[in-house]
């Protein structure tokens, strides 16, 4: 088990190294993901990213749900404020699945999942919850209607088997 005072010794070795100096609360490549809470699938680790190098949302499967599209929009009037009133341009925002996630366990919990998508019981079928490769899909196309023209939106799905991702959608 990792006590708080764990915790602190390995902030403090992270302080040392100074790595967060100088970050803009902007990222650097105007890049965006969304992925699982999954212990397993750490979005930054999967990815190869550095502090700064994108906002990176964390959710139940990583979906696309109306709360992540509110928390998404209110994002980019944080960094309209940040860019004194310009929006960021471009970029580009990964939507990550995976395999063996735990949102399929709740596919026994149907109430659950439909408060969490905020669609009645029977439009459920159609998020897929048991497939990484279409429920990816169906949230990128639900980010391509949700983003700014000029953002490029991509599905990939890690393997947590094999520690590889696989696009999915381009």
């Amino acid at each position: 088990m990792i006590d708080t005072a764990e915790l602190v010794r390995r902030n403090a070795e992270f302080a040392a190294g100074g790595a967060f100096v100088g970050l803009s609360l902007l990222s650097t490549g105007n890049l965006r993901v969304i992925g699982c809470v999954d212990p397993r699938v750490d979005p930054s680790h999967v990815l190869g990213l550095a502090a700064g190098d994108a906002v990176v949302m964390r959710n139940v499967g990583g979906r696309v749900t109306p709360t992540a599209l509110r928390s998404w929009a209110m994002l980019a009037k944080v960094g309209e404020a940040r860019s004194h009133g310009r929006p960021q341009p471009g970029g580009q925002l990964v939507v990550l699945h995976h395999t063996d996630c735990g949102i399929r366990d709740l596919a026994a919990y149907p109430e659950l999942l439909t408060d969490f998508f905020e669609i009645p019981v029977g439009d459920l079928d159609a998020k897929a919850v048991m497939d990484p490769y279409a429920s990816v899909t169906i949230d990128v196309a639900l980010m391509k209607q949700a983003m700014p023209p000029g953002v490029l939106v991509s599905g990939l799905v890690y393997d947590v088997d094999t520690g590889l991702v696989e696009v999915v959608v381009p």
